[in-house]
């Protein structure tokens, strides 16, 4: 379809910008300076606007929606919209995701007239968003003239999807119903010119790979985060195949390598990690981490027991060995398959885990009438997945519960554990289930976090989605608790299903069920997917404040005490 045939003004332009790459969902707040350009998202057959109750939860439904289709888009309004949306966006930039942040901004009389205008901080300087947003965007497009808006455009999209970040785009209020020859005709599709490796660095960081691996009696390989950004995954599994090593993950990968994999065992998270693969992967003589991201949650406060003279490390674009060779403008997608090509395989390392490895027990059931344990809780969340199915894990104790889930091929997972930023968990399962509609999401979120971005539950059945929601409710912040406790930690109860039910209000598909013992947990969930399936379905979980996973528990302490280290001595 042409941008005449829908469009010709700048909104049509945009309008047909985000179609074109498959972001069809935009998440937006209505304010009075981009109220003209919603009209032309609006206008375009095979965009959607999905209205959300703040800008924090419209940034976080980006994110969750990037995650599933690739890139994601918000809408909101100059500096009370911007500067409310830009903790998403941070989160964003984070976790390598490509959102694009629309901002309708000021009349283009405006600029440097010394005129004060409302949705400011009361000054004639109108930069002190775009200077906010510097810090946490690849890209920052400001248009106030039509002349050059389609290049700003075009540079800030492809930025995006290039660097997989987020951009920022703040469009003049006046502008968007205007037409302008470069809008009245079909736009240049979008080419990425493909990034490739320098073939001579290439060719040597294998070769000085094999030279290590190959002298290395028991190996293992560990997939990180960045296996996403760096569209690594299948090349990842090639090698896993080819190499015959353990294969492990650090947490923020999960999802992103298959767990049905022969050589799969679990995740490495130092001293909370999957029983038996700390003590293999801390005893391989070399361990090959495939985009990992080394940071204090990551490392459990930087107890991890790992050596940089035994770590082959692999970026992006970029190979790390030992505290020798590093090599540059190395794809990690090409430094893979060709590695997978010339490996020798060496099980050693998989033969002594198979030699350690005791199946994990299933938790016992609980007695009739017995207050319901979280442990029991997630046994029966693990049952009800399939392929068809995607986890969300908000941030929390959800982190450690749902990291012990075995996902089938196939089922999505997400969480956000760099930025970890409590309340996520909402927008991005509003987001995740828009653009990923052939899956059941399945949100796990405490009650705490809960209590920070509640209201766009409402947006998901204003939308029609059938997510189940198990709201973990517990009386507080139980990670801060493992962490340092205090009474700011406890927080007011909520009547949470009765809540949700307001939300409802009679409109859309909805149900809700609250319970305290197994028996309640069983009836729900058969309800939930069953019955009630094409609903959106909440069920709060009540459970003791205390019962927290095990791992939460260590995690927590070593936390603290990286927390708690005493300033340096100054010389």
């Amino acid at each position: 379809m042409s941008a005449t045939q829908v469009d010709s003004a700048l909104g049509g332009y945009i309008a047909h910008r985000l179609a074109f790459i498959n972001c069809h969902s935009i998440f937006s707040v209505p304010g009075d300076f981009n109220l003209t350009l919603l009209d032309h998202l609006i206008s375009h057959p095979s965009l959607s606007l999905i209205g959300c109750c703040n800008e924090l939860n419209a940034g976080y439904a980006a994110d969750g929606y990037a995650r599933a289709k690739g890139v994601g888009a918000c809408v909101v309004t100059f500096t009370v919209g911007g500067l409310s949306v830009i903790n998403a966006i941070a989160g964003a930039y984070s976790e390598n995701l490509p959102v694009i942040c629309i901002v309708g901004g000021p009349n283009s009389n405006d600029y440097g007239t010394n005129r004060i205008i409302h949705h400011t901080i009361g000054e004639t300087d109108f930069g002190q968003e775009l200077r906010c947003f510097q810090n946490v965007t690849c890209y920052q497009a400001v248009i106030n003239s039509l002349d050059d808006a389609h290049e700003q455009i075009d540079t800030a999209i492809s930025t995006a999807l290039k660097e997989s970040k987020p951009v920022y785009i703040s469009i003049s209020c006046n502008l968007p119903a205007l037409p302008h020859p470069t809008f009245a005709r079909e736009p240049v599709p979008f080419f990425l010119a493909p990034s490739v490796s320098n073939q001579r660095s290439l060719e040597t960081a294998v070769e000085e790979t094999l030279e290590v691996l190959h002298k290395a009696v028991k190996p293992v390989l560990v997939g990180g985060p960045k296996l996403r950004v760096a569209k690594a995954q299948k090349a990842f599994v090639e090698l896993a195949d080819a190499c015959g090593y353990p294969v492990a993950i650090m947490p923020s990968a999960k999802g992103q390598v298959p767990e049905q994999h022969p050589n799969f065992i679990g995740t490495y998270w130092g001293a909370v990690s999957t029983s038996f693969v700390s003590e293999i992967v801390e005893s391989a003589d070399v361990y090959v981490f495939i985009g990992p991201i080394f940071n204090d949650y990551s490392s459990v406060g930087y107890s991890l027991l790992v050596k940089t003279e035994k770590a082959i490390i692999v970026k992006p674009n970029r190979v790390n060995i030992g505290h020798g060779p590093s090599f540059g403008c190395v794809l990690m997608a090409d430094y893979l398959t060709l590695l997978a090509n010339r490996i020798k395989k060496n099980t050693t390392a998989m033969e002594n885990y198979r030699r350690i490895y005791i199946p994990p027990g299933r938790p016992l059931k609980c007695g009739q009438g017995e207050a319901l344990k979280v442990n029991v809780l997630f046994k029966h969340i693990q049952d009800m997945l399939t392929k068809d199915n995607a986890v969300i894990a908000e941030t929390g104790d959800s982190w450690f519960n749902c990291q012990k889930l075995r996902l089938p091929e196939g089922c999505g997972y997400e969480f956000q554990m760099q930025y970890g930023s409590i309340g996520w968990a909402v927008g991005a399962t509003l987001g995740y289930a828009q653009g990923a509609k052939d899956k059941r999401v399945i949100a796990c979120i405490g009650d705490g976090s809960f209590q920070v971005t509640a209201q766009d539950v409402s947006t998901m059945i204003r939308n029609g989605q059938n997510t189940i929601i198990f709201l973990i409710n517990n009386g507080g912040y139980t990670i801060e608790v493992e962490i340092h406790d205090g009474p700011y930690n406890v927080i007011k109860n909520w009547n949470y299903t009765g809540l949700v039910e307001a939300f409802h209000n009679g409109e859309g598909n909805c149900w809700t069920a609250k319970v305290k013992t197994e028996e309640d947990l069983v009836a729900a969930i058969a309800t939930a997917t069953g019955e009630k399936k094409d609903s959106l379905c909440f069920i709060e979980v009540i459970v003791h404040k205390d019962d927290t996973s095990k791992e939460l528990l260590e995690w927590g302490s070593r936390v603290s005490a990286a927390n708690s280290r005493p300033p340096n001595p100054q010389l």
